[in-house]
Parts: C-alpha cells; structure tokens; sequence
C-alpha cells in the first residue's frame, strides 16, 4: 500500500474529519447533521403510526428512507428533484433504507414506521455514505425517544448493531479510503461499503471504470473499510450510547 499523501493532504487509510450534530432540527423525532469533510447531509427520522398495507397486521414495524439533493449542493446548479422521479435517488434511497434496516428489530419496533430523510445541503463526494451513517445516528435518536414516550417497552431494545458506511477507491493498485469529489470523479475503481460493528457487510458497490480490480485489492479495500468504518462506528457511540446501550465490540 501507497504511504503517499493526497491533494488533500491525507494518506490512503485517513477519514476526512467527521462532525455529526445530534438534534439539528427541532421537529424531527431523531437528526442528525453530518459533515464528512466539504460533504454535508442533514438525516431526519419521523416516526408514523402507520405501515405499508403488506405489513399491517404482522405486528412488525418498517424503516424506509429518501435521499435528495439541494439545488445547488454541487459546484452547478441541478435541478430539483423528488426521490420517487429520479433512478439514482431511488437507487440511493434504497441502498440507504436496506442499511438501516439491518441495524433494527422491526419486530421489535412495533407497528410503525420511521421515515430516515437524507438532504444533502453540500456534496463532496461520498454523499450515501454519509447519508447511511448520519441516518444511523437519526433513527437511533427517534428510537430512543419513543422508549422514553413509554411507547417502547423499557426492556426492548429495537436497535441492534451499529451501521457504518464509507467509499473506497482503487488507484494504481492501492485502496484510497473516504473519497472527496476530486478523487472520484478521477478514480478507475469505486467501491461503497456498509458495515456492521460485529465486522459483517450489509452492501459491497463496486464498479471499475477502466481496469476491473483482482480479488486480492478487493481484500485490501475491504480491509482499509473495515478501519474507516471502526471510527465512524466510535464516532456515532459518542453521540447515541447516553441515549442507546448498543454493544460495540471493535
């Protein structure tokens, strides 16, 4: 592995700093602002006492979730656009929906369901990335909130397992963890990867623009992920474990 540094200064294993800011807004039963370097994604959770007609009765609850972007979160003005009319938002918003979902007891939960909306304010690169792990810290809140309502039982715990989410890409053979936009739009190889905190997968994205990528770098991005994603891991514990006892084995 390449010890050099990048254009930003960092070397191939370095996070971009994190900043996530619980309670950004006033409403939302759970938010959560989170800031990836230049990228910024604010998560809200809201909490609804109905379910998809396919889940009424199972006495399970449901997490979904939508992702967009500002006008002009990116260098040019896009145009504005709903999640439900545009494919790669629809892409996203399920790639993100599926990831929470695996660090809940929808049984658990109960019969409701809990909407994690991603707004991406200002895009660096690695946006569903960060919406996955802002979203994360979202949901949790909103959980926590309905145990304290009594609405959940005190001695149910609905979230599970912790889930994290980073990129990484493939240059001249070696990973480059946490992309910012410069790097991805460059990169031959760019992979996304959710994790849980006991070090299994939720999502593998990967896609190789020019030169497909071996087995063996897929190991050493896989590898780069898993320490990445260790320190989001430990950078949402800060903000949720005083509201959430989740176990958190690193």
């Amino acid at each position: 592995m390449s010890n050099s540094k990048r254009s930003d200064g960092r070397l191939f294993n370095q996070l971009r700093t994190i900043k996530i800011t619980p309670g950004f807004t006033q409403h939302a039963e759970g938010s959560a602002l989170i800031e990836m370097g230049d990228t910024r994604v604010l998560c809200t959770a809201s909490v609804e006492p109905s379910l998809p007609k396919w889940l009424q009765g199972s006495g399970k609850g449901w997490v979904t979730a939508e992702y967009g972007m500002l006008p002009r979160s990116t260098h040019t003005r896009i145009t504005r656009e709903k999640a439900t009319n545009s494919g790669r938002s629809q892409e996203i918003s399920r790639l993100i929906a599926r990831s929470l979902r695996a660090a809940i007891d929808l049984k658990a939960l109960g019969e409701r369901s809990i909407t994690v909306d991603c707004d991406v304010l200002q895009a660096d690169g690695g946006t569903r990335t960060a919406a996955i792990t802002g979203g994360f810290v979202a949901l949790t809140l909103a959980v926590a909130k309905l145990k304290l309502a009594g609405l959940v039982p005190a001695a149910v715990n609905p979230i599970t397992q912790y889930v994290s989410a980073i990129s990484v890409g493939v240059q001249d053979g070696s990973p480059l963890l946490d992309l910012n936009y410069e790097e991805d739009s460059a990169i031959g190889t760019d992979m996304n990867i959710v994790m849980t905190a006991d070090g299994r997968f939720v999502e593998v994205q990967g896609t190789a623009e020019l030169n497909p990528f071996s087995r063996d770098e897929l190991g050493r991005v896989l590898d780069v992920a898993t320490l990445g994603c260790r320190q989001l891991f430990e950078a949402q514990a800060k903000i949720v474990s005083p509201y959430m006892a989740i176990k958190l084995d690193l």
